[in-house]
């Protein structure tokens, strides 16, 4: 029986979405109840109706109550009317069916609606956002594929260019090749370039004779004027590039614009400018450090180091920068004169050891215990207690590495009043290396009374350890 009820129920839904229902509160279903037939309508009528479309005898049964029990959730059906009210009932039936279908907001059918209206939205968004993704990838492969063939085309020219120019620029200088035979193929700006790349390459290797041929052709095809017009562009990168050409091909027009990047916060192109100069100076080529007022870094002194070494570049008296007011070129005129053992600048750099900067301080002491330069001893001593640990530290190891009696008492003093143990170690190393007098002072150090250096003494003495 429930499932014939059922079965009516949806019937009745289905026809009354399909064609439409008024809103009509039913008193005794309280407000919330919604009538599926019309005021005053029949019952009977209804299951009259849907009765005939079932043959089965238990639905006919069904049909016949008049009213149907339903769910709290369900909408209730409106009492039947009377006989008399037939004539009512069709007008009621005609103007339910041209009012339009009203649901209230807590719907599930309204709910139902409101969830595939905006389904179909965030799937027209999905659509659209994924053709645009198909196009815009598209559209990329398509730049990236001809950008990668014009490189590719680029790569290949620029080789054949390079093998062109170089047989023809070594036909040149030794062979019948004219400098005609290069205008014709160095007509463009890339061709060009290539070529200064190429003579550049070539003259590195060329001295003498071949290195003038080299530079007269350079001059005749107008590449010195593309190498200026570089090196006096507001880019720093194409002024590297000038630079650099420039002082390979020794074309001095445009010092005053490289003297001036000297000074350059662009650490790069600091750095290139000082390479240019010195192989554009002929005379002094560290004459640049004159004039460089910005920091000279690690990284500057040792790239101009492997210039000397490399290229054979005459080496200066740099102890005529100790005295510069960049501090950093001090500790670079330093750092050379240890390197290439300059001795005849021990003046210098006892002037050094006063320097207001610890750094110099500490450097001179240094490069004064590594050239042993003896006359240093007595100004490193009196400038001992004035320092700071690490000087301090520096003059004792500076002392044993020019061992001097005369500073035998100095170094006990040390080794009695200091505290630090590193300072103690070193000062006994340093009287040690002294020879049999330091040795003998050690051990009647040693043997007079006990404190707690004897220690320290005794290890440096052990020649088991040492």
């Amino acid at each position: 029986m429930i499932k014939f009820r059922l079965l009516l129920i949806l019937t009745l839904l289905s026809d009354a979405v399909i064609n439409g229902f008024p809103e009509s509160l039913d008193a005794g279903a309280g407000s919330n109840a919604c009538s599926l037939l019309p005021a005053g309508s029949d019952i009977t009528a209804y299951i009259a109706k849907y009765s005939g479309a079932f043959p089965d005898e238990n639905l006919k049964k069904a049909l016949s109550y008049a009213s149907v029990i339903a769910p709290k959730d369900s909408l209730p059906i409106q009492p039947a009317a009377s006989d008399s009210d037939t004539s009512g009932i069709s007008n009621d039936i005609s103007s339910a069916e041209s009012e339009k279908i009203f649901f209230r907001g807590n719907s599930h059918w309204l709910k139902r609606i409101k969830y595939f209206g905006d389904s179909f939205t965030l799937v027209n968004a999905l659509i659209i956002t994924i053709l645009f993704s198909i196009v815009t990838m598209i559209t990329l492969l398509i730049i990236i594929l001809q950008n990668r063939r014009k490189i590719e085309r680029e790569e290949e020219l620029h080789q054949y260019l390079m093998e062109l120019y170089q047989s023809l620029i070594v036909d040149y200088l030794y062979g019948s090749a004219t400098s005609d035979e290069f205008r014709s193929i160095a007509s463009d700006n890339y061709s060009r370039q290539v070529l200064i790349d190429q003579m550049i390459d070539v003259s590195v290797n060329l001295k003498g004779e071949e290195s003038k041929k080299l530079f007269s052709l350079y001059k005749h095809l107008g590449l010195d004027k593309d190498s200026l017009a570089r090196a006096h562009d507001y880019r720093w990168h194409k002024k590297i590039k000038g630079f650099r050409e420039l002082a390979y091909m020794n074309i001095k027009d445009a010092n005053d614009t490289i003297y001036k990047a000297l000074n350059s916060s662009n650490e790069i192109l600091r750095m290139e400018a000082q390479i240019a100069l010195v192989r554009l100076n002929d005379e002094n080529h560290f004459e640049f450090l004159s004039h460089l007022k910005r920091p000279f870094s690690l990284w500057e002194q040792i790239t101009l180091h492997d210039l000397i070494i490399q290229h054979n570049i005459p080496v200066p008296e740099f102890k005529n920068w100790l005295s510069s007011a960049n501090d950093s070129v001090v500790i670079f005129a330093l750092r050379m004169i240890r390197e290439f053992n300059q001795t005849d600048a021990e003046e210098g750099i006892k002037d050094s050891l006063l320097h207001n900067s610890p750094e110099v301080r500490l450097l001179a002491v240094q490069v004064a215990g590594d050239l042993r330069l003896s006359s240093t001893l007595e100004r490193m001593k009196h400038m001992y207690k004035n320092q700071d640990y690490k000087i301090c530290l520096e003059i004792v190891k500076s002392m044993g590495k020019m061992p001097d009696t005369s500073m035998l008492g100095f170094l006990k003093l040390v080794l009695d009043k200091e505290d630090d143990v590193q300072l103690q170690i070193e000062a006994t190393k340093s009287i040690e290396k002294m020879g049999e007098e330091g040795i003998k002072a050690l051990v009647k150090i040693m043997k007079s009374e006990y404190k707690n250096y004897n220690i320290i003494v005794r290890h440096v003495l052990d020649r088991r350890i040492n």
